[in-house]
């Protein structure tokens, strides 16, 4: 069973981290959206979309993937990395679009300095952590 991770990973490395992880143990293919903003995912038996959250949406460079990219009904998962809280409807929006599924969601904290948290150093210092990779290695293994 192929597996690929469609991933956009811009600021700090959160969501890198943690599908570079992912991709060692559960021999997962990885994807930089944002280097590579076209590729035929119709060989892959289950597809991830995998981003930190830009104002309550995936980071664009995802969403804009997916709409072009995404083959009609494939198994669908996803995986955030935030400083405040997880929020997968933008992403939602665009698998329903195509009529898939999304077959799980792993989100976990990340490490945001944006807007008025950079004036206090950024919130959730040191995520994600080993305990987040390790989750997150265990949510894709369990899919």
């Amino acid at each position: 069973m192929r597996k690929v991770i469609v991933y956009s990973s811009v600021h700090h490395g959160n969501t890198e981290k943690l599908v570079k992880s992912i991709a060692e143990e559960c021999q997962v293919d990885l994807i930089d959206a944002v280097k590579q903003p076209d590729a035929d995912l119709s060989s892959y038996d289950t597809i991830g979309f995998a981003s930190g959250i830009y104002f309550s949406k995936f980071h664009q460079s995802i969403l804009g993937f997916a709409e072009k990219n995404l083959p009609d009904d494939k198994g669908v998962f996803l995986i955030c990395t935030y400083g405040g809280s997880a929020n997968y409807k933008s992403i939602e929006q665009i698998l329903g679009k195509k009529h898939s599924t999304a077959i799980g969601k792993f989100g976990c904290k990340g490490y945001d300095t944006f807007g008025p948290f950079k004036l206090v150093g950024g919130i959730a210092k040191g995520h994600p952590d080993e305990k987040d990779i390790k989750n997150a290695v265990e949510f894709v293994k369990g899919l």
